[in-house]
């Protein structure tokens, strides 16, 4: 049976609840709504084992916060003998416009720190991650009070149905591949 992981990067702690670098968080929470059972306290975060269209699934909030990611997705791919391209990272991305998604089968870091902890950790860059915008709206030298800052209230308002997409994406990604959710979902 085809098992798949998707792990939503954030940092753990009220201080960092609702921040633009934990829009992964806010998308696999809305994600397990959609699927039902709920998060519970496991080895390197929260996990919450469902299934979709019969494919088992692994939904994962990583508790190593954003810099050491990778030791979460490396512990779960090998305790539950997942394939590395059904894997699924979901991360904030300051070079794409607020809520745009960008879904790719492959790519560098882009100096994103949770993705390079992965990076070292799985020795490749090749898994499949989606990326969500969160603009670049700051003054020089800002960009980590604007990474870690809250979202605006415009911001707010347009988030539901941004991550309601996104949440679609995965859903897509777990039932038909990466090729298909890139075709499907890239730009929107």
């Amino acid at each position: 049976m085809n098992k798949y992981l998707i792990v939503g990067l954030g940092n753990v702690g009220l201080e960092y609840e609702m921040t633009r670098h934990n829009i992964g968080f806010l998308i696999v929470d809305q994600l397990s709504q959609k699927l039902g059972n709920s998060f519970k306290a496991s080895n390197f975060g929260q996990i919450n084992e469902t299934s979709y269209k019969g494919r088992k699934t692994f939904i994962l909030k990583p508790d190593t916060y954003m810099n050491l990611s990778g030791n979460a997705v490396k512990y779960w791919i090998q305790k539950e003998n997942i394939k590395i391209e059904n894997i699924l990272i979901i991360c904030d991305d300051l070079s794409l416009p607020f809520g745009t998604l960008r879904i790719k089968s492959k790519g560098s870091n882009a100096g994103h720190n949770g993705l390079k902890s992965i990076e070292s950790e799985l020795q490749t860059q090749q898994y499949p991650r989606l990326k969500f915008g969160i603009g670049n709206n700051f003054a020089k030298g800002k960009q980590i009070d604007y990474v870690l800052g809250k979202w605006s209230d415009e911001e707010k308002k347009l988030l539901v149905p941004r991550i309601d997409l996104s949440t679609d994406a995965i859903m897509n990604f777990i039932f038909t591949g990466i090729t298909h959710t890139m075709n499907e979902f890239n730009g929107k």
